[in-house]
């Protein structure tokens, strides 16, 4: 089945992707799998970043030093990075394109949680401290950042840890947080 993926912006990325209100979707469900995601453009060493995370897992990514052309095309940015990420989690390509055709249209909207918001603005927190302590936005170990943002309990999911939730979604066992991140 295909649906529409929802891209939920903050104000400000709205503002820096050029969005005006009527480009804006009034939001409908999504009864896709993984649902609908929110995004934010935070700065790390005065580099535009978006931060994506997704509303029922908190699954979440980070996309460092975006020049705003790409902002523009958020949605294949997005795909993209959504692709490498669950690779690096280990997730079969049939899983990944099973996911990424969910989503063969994309729309904006504005967010709508503020548990996802509270969420993000913890995590934007610990990018930047992780990024910046590891030499800054190109740093080569931002793969294993990501993975250990993605076991990180949140208290917005009963300290689940965001990559359980996304792969108990799809029927696949847990990860327990006390193996090798970087294997």
């Amino acid at each position: 089945n295909q649906y529409m993926l929802l891209i939920k912006c903050t104000g400000k990325l709205q503002k820096e992707m050029g969005l005006i209100k009527s480009d804006l979707l009034v939001e409908e469900s999504n009864d896709s799998l993984l649902g609908d995601w929110h995004a934010n453009l935070i700065y790390i060493d005065r580099k535009k970043c978006i931060l994506f995370a997704n509303d029922k897992t908190l699954c979440n990514f980070i996309a460092p030093d975006v020049p705003r052309a790409q902002i523009k095309e958020l949605g294949g940015l997005f795909k993209n990075y959504l692709q490498c990420v669950l690779a690096e989690e280990g997730f079969t390509e049939q899983i990944i394109q099973s996911i990424l055709s969910e989503y063969a249209e994309i729309g904006y909207a504005k967010t709508n949680s503020k548990k996802v918001l509270g969420s993000m603005n913890d995590l934007a927190f610990h990018y930047k401290h992780f990024i910046i302590q590891e030499g800054g936005v190109h740093c080569y170990t931002l793969p294993s950042i990501i993975k250990q943002l993605n076991r990180m309990p949140m208290k917005a999911i009963n300290y689940c840890f965001p990559i359980d939730l996304l792969r108990n979604l799809y029927g696949l066992e847990k990860i327990h947080y006390f193996q090798n991140l970087n294997s």
